[in-house]
């Protein structure tokens, strides 16, 4: 990097790598609709460098590579075939997106004022453009007076970023009541609501679940690292295990384990998990319903952990260069509306 563009742009760009916060600008990344999920194939800047063309970049993968919804960081410099950053989804100069040392900005430059971000954006007053939905650009001129409409020019204008057309949905929903600030990234929440104090996580291990079984209420629940019957005998299991090998119907709390292990009820929070990312999370949830020593007995739980694995297989393939060799990745089921997740940001951007 320093023997390339010299030691001062490598000392701004480390200086710059060590103050990134991933998990903030995972955050504020741009995402799409319905489920929320990273908006695939960009490059985003997130500082430019002064006399240089040297910009350092966030990258997202391409739709079929998207498993764990991982980025990459860069340095671009205009050369080789490298995608140009785009121009819409721009973060340089928003760095309180991504930069820890400037989240505090959060408070004042989260609500969207378009003079405010245009006047950064042109460094003064200007002719610039807005996007206004799909296919629709709006052309606005800033001056001492405000902002006005003029017609739209041939010539090429700046872009108002898509970070400073919007106000921000953590903003808008802590305002509703709607969000409690545990819920929001920590930089962010201090930025929000400063004087809010975080509660500690609760512990997610579950007791033993009811189950109705031949007019009684029996118990489930984890014996020995597995999901089992706490109400009936082992000499009783395996008859009705031997019952179930032959056709017949098994214990309702036989049925209830299996059900768990097939189709349980928190397949749409795993799934959520899964799609953005958060694999350690959906396997906790895993192991905290059937236990840490469960093998998956087939169906849609084993399926969407599968799915996943390969999609993470696939995002390998592509980081090393090596796409379309091996594994054909798995397409992404299409959600059905009443199990959509509903992560932050997922209007269409």
């Amino acid at each position: 990097m320093a023997r390339v563009h010299g030691g001062e742009i490598a000392a701004l760009v480390r200086a710059d790598l060590r103050h990134l916060a991933p998990d903030l600008l995972r955050w504020h990344l741009p995402r799409i609709a319905p489920d929320g999920l990273l908006r695939p194939g960009l490059t985003i800047s997130l500082s430019r460098y002064a006399g240089s063309k040297v910009q350092l970049v966030a990258r997202t993968p391409p739709g079929w590579a998207d498993g764990g919804q991982r980025f990459s960081l860069a340095v671009w410099d205009g050369a080789g075939a490298e995608p140009h950053p785009d121009r819409r989804f721009r973060l340089d100069l928003h760095r309180h997106l991504w930069d820890a040392r400037r989240s505090p900005e959060l408070r004042d430059r989260s609500a969207g004022c378009w003079p405010a971000e245009a006047r950064i954006l042109l460094g003064g007053d200007g002719v610039f453009v807005v996007r206004a939905g799909a296919r629709r650009r709006v052309t606005l001129e800033l001056s001492a007076g405000g902002i006005r409409r003029v017609p739209d020019s041939a010539a090429r204008v700046p872009m108002l970023p898509d970070a400073a057309t919007w106000v921000a949905p953590d903003r808008a929903l802590l305002r509703a009541g709607l969000m409690s600030p545990d819920l929001l990234h920590p930089l962010v929440a201090a930025a929000l609501a400063p004087d809010h104090v975080r509660k500690p996580a609760a512990a997610g291990t579950s007791g033993p679940r009811p189950v109705r079984c031949r007019g009684a209420e029996h118990r489930i629940g984890l014996v020995g690292g597995v999901l089992a019957p706490l109400d009936h005998s082992a000499d009783e299991i395996r008859r009705e295990e031997l019952l179930v090998a032959l056709s017949g119907t098994p214990l309702p709390c036989l049925q209830a384990i299996d059900a768990a292990h097939r189709s349980p009820e928190s397949l749409v929070d795993v799934r959520a998990r899964l799609d953005h990312g958060d694999a350690a999370g959906a396997l906790a949830v895993v192991e905290d319903l059937l236990g840490p020593d469960a093998l998956l007995r087939s169906g849609a739980l084993h399926d969407e952990l599968e799915t996943a694995a390969q999609r993470r297989v696939a995002y390998g393939l592509f980081r090393s260069g090596l796409a379309g060799v091996g594994l054909k990745t798995p397409a992404r089921a299409r959600r059905p509306r009443n199990m959509r997740s509903h992560p932050r940001h997922t209007m269409a951007r």
